[in-house]
């Protein structure tokens, strides 16, 4: 199993909209991803809480039964539609894929 985990810090202001605004939209439009592959088994996209210690506004949390998996998903058209999007709004990006 692979476990896919990226972490996005966004801009304070971007495509016309501030932060909170953004990340709630990043958030439906990579909530709209989840169970698009075959071997997709998990997908969880949360934002920074109030009150909770957070260093990133949004974060992805998915695991896919296998490396061909997370490629096909990271290559299918309704994934490839968001990625113009958090290129806009984000700030800083961290990602790290295991295996388990």
């Amino acid at each position: 199993m692979i476990k896919h985990i990226v972490m996005w810090k966004l801009k304070d202001e971007a495509e016309g909209a501030d932060k909170a605004t953004n990340a709630r939209e990043m958030k439906r439009r990579l909530d709209a991803c989840a169970a698009l592959v075959p071997g997709q088994l998990a997908f969880e996209v949360m934002l920074a809480q109030p009150g909770l210690e957070a260093s990133y506004d949004v974060v992805l949390y998915s695991e896919f039964a296998d490396r061909a998996a997370l490629q096909a998903y990271a290559g299918h058209p309704v994934h490839q539609a968001v990625v113009p999007f958090i290129g806009a709004v984000r700030a800083e990006r961290q990602c790290m894929d295991y295996e388990v």
